[in-house]
């Protein structure tokens, strides 16, 4: 039995600007997907019809066949655990490629491999999923803590760990709402952005160019840990993503609602229909936003930095 876990994540800032070329600064939480593979011993049509484990298992054969290392191919079965709910802006699709990708290569070779061999092959497994990803979901998922990323091209990727933690006073204050699945996937609102780039070059680009400032004024301020410059980036980066068109009236609806308890933003690709997924939240007053979330409902977490990124089950593992 072979199994990895790896960590959702979340954007601080970046998001579809980050498709362009600018950077991201993003970071892993601590909710986890599971995934274990194990020698098959009898049929589980469940499992078999998994087109999505099945691609990734093909995948990974195909890469230890290009690079010539001996495996041995068997038959197989497996079990996906996930804190992480799909669809919101947390990468459960990137956090499900990278656990995946880790556990087959593991179980078809008996081998280990670097992160970074991991995470360029989920990158590629992403694309079957949102066609035109960053990579920033797989990376912060493979490697962890908090991440300044910027994608050149496809094949030149600026990944920096960064060395330093988020600070308490801003950490503690941090809190995820969801704002409701998107009726539209990633691949739908990054093409919505990229029609609206079409559209209006100049305008769109001006956007982008301002979240990029918002993205290194937003590592200062987590550098120099101050929570109302933090708060500030929070606001702004929100009132542009608004004019991306990728955030909803609902979930406008709501952060106006959430206004008295503080400051947030969607994190993630966001959704214009119903709902645009987790909201990354500033809460000058948290007790009173708990109070305010269960009374209406809402799911919500506390934010807590992951540090570890993909990791291997503790457990004696046989292949």
């Amino acid at each position: 039995m072979i199994s990895f876990s790896a960590p959702a994540k979340v954007i601080f800032s970046g998001e579809h600007a980050v498709v362009y070329g600018k950077p991201a600064l993003v970071c892993a939480i601590n909710r986890r997907l599971t995934f274990t593979v194990y020698k098959k011993v009898k049929e589980n049509k469940k499992n078999k019809k998994n087109k999505m484990v099945m691609m990734v298992s093909d995948k990974v054969k195909e890469y230890l066949l290009n690079e010539k290392i001996k495996f041995t191919d068997k038959d197989f079965d497996f079990k996906i655990d996930s804190q992480i709910p799909p669809g919101r802006g947390l990468g459960s699709s990137a956090a499900f490629s990278i656990a995946s990708v880790a556990s087959f290569l593991k179980f078809y070779s008996e081998k280990e491999f670097s992160k970074e061999t991991i995470n360029n092959l989920a990158y590629k497994i992403e694309k079957y999923f949102h066609k035109n990803p960053s990579g920033v979901d797989n990376t912060a998922s493979c490697f962890g803590g908090l991440i300044y990323f910027r994608k050149e091209f496809d094949f030149l990727k600026n990944i920096s760990i960064l060395n330093f933690k988020i600070s308490k006073k801003i950490e503690e204050n941090l809190v995820l709402i969801d704002s409701g699945k998107p009726l539209e996937t990633t691949a739908e609102m990054v093409d919505s952005v990229g029609r609206l780039y079409n559209k209006k070059p100049s305008f769109v680009e001006k956007i982008l160019n301002d979240i990029e400032k918002i993205t290194k004024r937003m590592m200062v301020a987590i550098i120099k840990e101050n929570a109302n410059l933090f708060q500030q980036c929070l606001f702004d980066n929100q009132i542009l993503l608004e004019s991306l068109g990728v955030v909803s009236f609902k979930t406008k609806r709501l952060l106006k609602d959430l206004n008295q308890f503080g400051v947030g933003k969607i994190t993630g690709a966001g959704g214009s229909a119903d709902g645009s997924g987790f909201i990354l939240f500033f809460a000058q007053e948290k007790e009173k936003l708990k109070k305010f979330l269960k009374e209406k409902k809402l799911n919500f977490y506390d934010f807590q930095l992951d540090y570890q990124g993909l990791k291997e089950n503790n457990e004696k593992n046989q292949s």
